[in-house]
């Protein structure tokens, strides 16, 4: 598709509304192509308007946000979500990740970030502010511990890919894995497209929940056993299907 990046609000405020169309319309490559004030709206003008970002807020009358981009994303790949969330919404960070939204940033993020967001998201990538994602690894701290094996849907990543994993779980970008792992940025991406393909997963965001909830990864609260990987998330452990384990701090 040519032209600008299609982009539908989707908040219940009419104010928010019209500063994220003014916004968004000062852009010359981004383009609103629609407003919805609920989620019902939000899922019927995205069938109608095809947009490929919808900027979607959770909490709406008639049916919430998260709703909204588990039945725009079933409806085809087009639509990429990206949920601008508050502090006091952390508890849906995780929902909108498995209802398929390709990123989250926070209300207050300064405009230029925003337009920035939207375009890194219409490009196929997803994106976690590092406040979200350390939101995101607290939500995993709260929830029962995790088995200490691969799952089945591991069992054709090789120790390499399982390794990169663990690393966009850790929030790092393809650069930073490259410079971690001392390898080609081509390489990087070949390991991250090679995962995309054996996990069936639509990007990053959904890499993330994969390493989390196989147990590949998981949140530890305490002190990291040796030196940071990387300063913005936290501490972080990760298993390495039962035979070990080892504390890292998160990208």
């Amino acid at each position: 598709m040519t032209g600008p990046v299609r982009v539908l609000v989707a908040d219940d405020q009419a104010l928010v509304r019209g500063s994220f169309r003014v916004l968004v319309d000062t852009a010359p490559d981004l383009t609103v192509v629609g407003e919805a004030a609920t989620g019902a709206e939000a899922v019927e003008l995205a069938a109608h308007t095809k947009p490929q970002v919808v900027l979607m807020d959770v909490r709406m009358p008639v049916m919430d946000g998260i709703e909204a981009t588990r039945r725009i994303t079933a409806a085809g790949p087009e639509a990429r979500v990206l949920i601008l969330t508050t502090f006091d919404l952390d508890e849906y960070v995780f929902a909108g990740l498995r209802a398929g939204a390709s990123g989250f940033l926070l209300k207050d993020t300064p405009p230029a970030d925003l337009l920035a967001a939207i375009r890194v998201v219409a490009a196929g990538e997803a994106l976690l502010a590092p406040s979200v994602t350390r939101r995101l690894i607290a939500q995993f701290t709260s929830r029962p511990e995790p088995a200490h094996y691969i799952a089945a849907s591991l069992a054709d990543v090789t120790e390499r890919e399982r390794e990169v994993l663990t690393l966009i779980a850790l929030g790092l970008s393809n650069t930073e894995i490259a410079e971690h792992l001392h390898v080609t940025l081509s390489t990087a991406k070949t390991h991250v497209g090679r995962l995309l393909m054996k996990l069936n997963a639509r990007d990053r965001a959904q890499l993330v929940i994969a390493a989390y909830e196989t147990g590949l990864v998981r949140a530890a609260a305490g002190e990291p056993l040796f030196l940071p990987l990387h300063p913005r998330i936290g501490p972080v452990l990760y298993t390495d299907g039962g035979t070990g384990a080892g504390a890292a701090w998160a990208a």
